[in-house]
């Protein structure tokens, strides 16, 4: 599957469809290489041990991908590979050192039936994060109310890309709304409706019938489609042979599409109680994405690794991985929040999205919790202000 098809889980509404027919699984455990036997303990700041769960569960929205290195970055050696339920379990470590817990990182997508992560957190209880955009934290808010702690990403990847040979005029989404070319799209996914409020698409040229692959691109290269600027650039100028050429794109987060992607959240009525844990694995998260950022050639062979052990038919090489590790940095997808920091939360901008995205939300039918505020959506309680990219 290419990387693309992840669009109706990911970053969208929590309306998630299978896309394609997924390859039958193996089961069982595998171990590792590497061995956590030698692992020194982590500074007292950075221990975990009788504040947080034995083991971290993290509950991501989709197959193993760069956009979740800071989390695959905290896999320790010795760690094991169930490739039944798709996870990864290893000491939690930073800076190469023992925390004191484990983490688990647990796939989405097929792994979870395709089912959104908030409804994943209220079914299994042991979910101890999970990644959800903004837009589905509104989604889920009557029902499975989360709140998030951390910003996985400063903003979204997802972009609209076009050919530049067929369309040399085009520069902007802006332009792509100036013609009458079909925007190929996943049903459901709440930015369609965001740029048709905003006046930059023409409703009649919405197709919500993309699949992920690239067969329809490469063959009627007028179109618009949707993709996002970590995976597309690369996979079709590298990866897929009948186009092996440049695209362009422009961020949805250019224009208006201010969602906090994949932000690190817990269940609501949880919050109090995790207190204790979040006010030091929070910070621990954050020094991660830092160090991801700086250095994530291991994590991005751990995550292509993961692929191949999962084998659920999702594809993703470590060139896909490299590139989206240095994208995600080039264009601020992973960087600081205003106030110099990595993973922290722009109130303003959170009740901004509340502000957008709930209309939205309500008109694909889902009900939004009445009197939902920002401070409902994302705390910035525990966010150590001194860490960040520099």
């Amino acid at each position: 599957m290419p990387s693309s098809a992840r669009h109706a889980a990911v970053f969208g509404v929590s309306s998630a469809i299978a896309l394609v027919s997924i390859t039958a699984c193996g089961s069982g455990s595998t171990a590792s290489t590497g061995s956590a036997d030698k692992l020194q303990a982590a500074p007292a700041a950075q221990r975990l041990t009788g504040v947080c769960p034995k083991t971290v569960v993290v509950q991501v929205d989709w197959e193993p991908e760069a956009e979740h290195g800071p989390l695959y970055h905290l896999v320790g050696p010795g760690h094991t590979v169930d490739t039944a339920k798709k996870r990864v379990t290893g000491p939690l470590v930073i800076d190469g050192k023992d925390t004191g817990v484990d983490i688990q990182i647990r796939a989405g997508g097929s792994a979870i039936g395709y089912q959104s992560v908030p409804s994943q957190m209220y079914v299994d209880k042991s979910i101890t994060l999970g990644t959800v955009t903004t837009d589905v934290a509104i989604t889920a808010s009557a029902k499975q109310p989360v709140t998030a702690v951390a910003a996985l990403m400063k903003k979204s990847p997802q972009v609209l890309m076009w050919d530049p040979a067929t369309h040399p005029d085009w520069k902007t989404i802006a332009d792509i709304g100036k013609s009458n070319e079909k925007v190929v799209y996943v049903d459901g996914s709440t930015y369609a409706s965001l740029l048709v409020a905003k006046g930059l698409i023409k409703k009649s040229q919405l197709d919500g019938s993309y699949d992920g692959a690239p067969a329809r691109f490469v063959s009627n290269p007028g179109i618009a489609q949707q993709g996002f600027a970590t995976a597309e650039p690369y996979i079709y100028e590298h990866e897929v042979s009948a186009w092996k050429k440049p695209i362009k794109y422009q961020l949805l987060a250019d224009v208006g599409f201010n969602v906090y992607p994949e932000a690190l959240s817990v269940r609501s009525g949880e919050l109090k109680s995790l207190s204790p844990c979040l006010k030091k694995l929070v910070p621990v998260l954050q020094q991660s994405a830092v160090d991801f950022a700086a250095e994530p050639s291991a994590t991005v062979k751990l995550i292509s690794d993961l692929v191949q052990q999962y084998n659920t038919g999702w594809v993703y090489s470590e060139g896909t991985g490299t590139f989206a590790a240095q994208q995600m940095v080039k264009l601020g997808i992973l960087g600081n929040e205003a106030d110099g920091s990595i993973g922290s939360f722009d109130m303003k901008r959170v009740d901004s999205i509340l502000k957008t995205f709930t209309p939205l939300v309500e008109q694909s039918g889902a009900k939004v919790e009445p009197g939902l505020t920002a401070e409902d959506l994302a705390t910035g309680e525990f966010i150590d202000t001194s860490i960040g990219l520099k």
